[in-house]
């Protein structure tokens, strides 16, 4: 149960912050050089740097982990995934050519330390936490 409640959770937290994006006065105006899509480009909250197609990709994550809440193996998949993708965001945004994703998305400053939080998390519910609906389910039903 506690991996299903992560991927409700997180979508929740993730579809917010998807459309928190969207609302000018949420997001603090940014310099857009070397954004490619700087359609709402700024910093939401003041702090996390984001973008229309940034936005999208956090709603995409809400949408897709609400869903996931429906089954343990569907949570489970979600958070191994997200824990893959975020570490692989965590390290690009390290990286000056790759920090903005090629101009599309922006992943550099205060998204870092919150990247490498959300793929510290997911890896814990996806590959460590041993829920009680995983031992239910009977040896011929798991994969």
């Amino acid at each position: 149960m506690q991996t299903r409640y992560f991927a409700l959770i997180m979508g929740i937290i993730f579809l917010v912050v998807g459309i928190a994006g969207f609302i000018p006065a949420l997001v603090t105006p940014a310099p857009t050089e070397g954004m490619a899509v700087d359609a709402m480009h700024g910093r939401l909250f003041g702090l996390f740097p984001v973008n229309a197609l940034h936005n999208l990709v956090h709603a995409a994550f809400g949408i897709w982990g609400i869903a996931a809440y429906r089954s343990f193996t569907g949570a489970r998949t979600f958070a191994k995934v997200t824990a893959v993708i975020y570490a692989i965001l965590l390290v690009m945004g390290f990286i000056p050519v790759l920090n903005t994703t090629f101009g599309l998305v922006p992943l550099y400053g205060h998204d870092i330390w919150l990247h490498a939080l959300i793929a510290i998390a997911a890896a814990y519910f996806g590959f460590r936490a041993v829920d009680r609906e995983a031992e239910a389910v009977p040896a011929e039903g798991r994969r």
